[in-house]
């Protein structure tokens, strides 16, 4: 293809000559938002997005001591992030809140996206004095190499199927400026229901740190949503015991881990200054929040719908002893 006919978005000063030849032979269609959207390695990503996550692939040294929290979108990310900060940092919580950085930023500012940041292992800031806090989108095998001889710890967190598409749907809705109108609904969850939608297939992107985690507990651990909702205290404490900082009985008995789940609250979050007016990447901080609810998707999906996901989910989470 001439780069003269290459589409708007992939003529980006962001993107390399080498990434946009590699665009131009990669299966590509266009979104419900009406942005190009390619496949790599499996997986679907925006054109910018590509080209962070090749940058990932070729040049990001991981550290044994490395935290990498990472989720399909809109599937409980940024309480995630916010929950780990609060952990790592958790003698800001034991009386005063007012040197607590989740107060000045925003969790997705916090802690960086591997592939949308512009990280590097020369320009990422330690989060303390003896590791990394990071994140990524990324599928599992987009990773793989590049992490294979490191000892890292990756958090995957997983939500309902159904929840996750909704909170797709608003979140889209609310960066584009557009309103989630029922078509768009019916367009995102084809898409959804047939892989082609960002980051996707949902399923491998789920299946691969499942998977992982079987085989190697030490160093993935999976984690639900719904079940960090039903029970937050345990799942904070499994979090904490995973990172090798578990809470002292002292702690538990003088309520940290209770002032951590009001910090990271979605009510607290999204009541704090910065996350009602900041801006992030020409994003909102608060549309990063909305009702963070089990089961909202009832509220939006037809019967019919509901039936289509279930199917597809039957479908490719059999055998694999994942189950929703």
């Amino acid at each position: 293809m001439d780069p003269k006919e290459l589409p708007a978005n992939i003529k980006d000063d962001k993107i390399s000559e080498e990434t946009k030849k590699l665009i131009s032979s990669l299966p590509s269609h266009t979104d419900s938002q009406g942005k190009n959207i390619c496949q790599y390695q499996g997986c679907w990503y925006y054109y910018n997005t590509l080209q962070g996550v090749l940058n990932f692939q070729r040049g990001f040294q991981p550290q044994d001591t490395d935290i990498i929290l990472a989720s399909y979108p809109k599937s409980g990310t940024t309480w995630l992030k916010a929950l780990t900060v609060a952990l790592l940092e958790r003698s800001k919580s034991h009386s005063s809140y007012d040197d607590h950085p989740l107060l000045y930023d925003n969790p997705h500012g916090i802690v960086p996206f591997l592939e949308t940041d512009q990280c590097s292992s020369s320009n990422l800031a330690k989060f303390s004095a003896s590791r990394r806090l990071l994140s990524t989108h990324m599928p599992l095998h987009a990773m793989h190499e590049t992490l294979k001889h490191s000892s890292c710890k990756i958090v995957y967190v997983c939500r309902d199927v159904k929840d996750t598409l909704i909170s797709w749907w608003f979140f889209g809705c609310a960066v584009h400026k557009i309103e989630p109108t029922r078509s768009l609904l019916e367009s995102m969850l084809e898409r959804f229901c047939n892989g082609t939608i960002f980051y996707g297939p949902f399923w491998e992107h789920l299946l691969g740190y499942w998977r992982r985690s079987l085989e190697d507990p030490k160093h993935v651990l999976f984690m639900r949503y719904e079940e960090m909702k039903a029970e937050p205290h345990e799942q904070i404490k499994r979090l904490a015991d995973f990172l090798g900082f578990p809470f002292t009985k002292q702690e538990e008995d003088i309520g940290v881990v209770d002032k951590i789940l009001d910090l990271c609250s979605l009510r607290n979050l999204s009541s704090l200054e910065v996350n009602k007016t900041g801006k992030r990447n020409n994003l909102n901080n608060k549309d990063y929040f909305r009702k963070g609810e089990v089961g909202d998707s009832k509220n939006y999906l037809t019967p019919e719908m509901e039936k289509k996901i279930d199917m597809i989910i039957q479908e490719k989470l059999q055998g694999s002893g994942l189950k929703f």
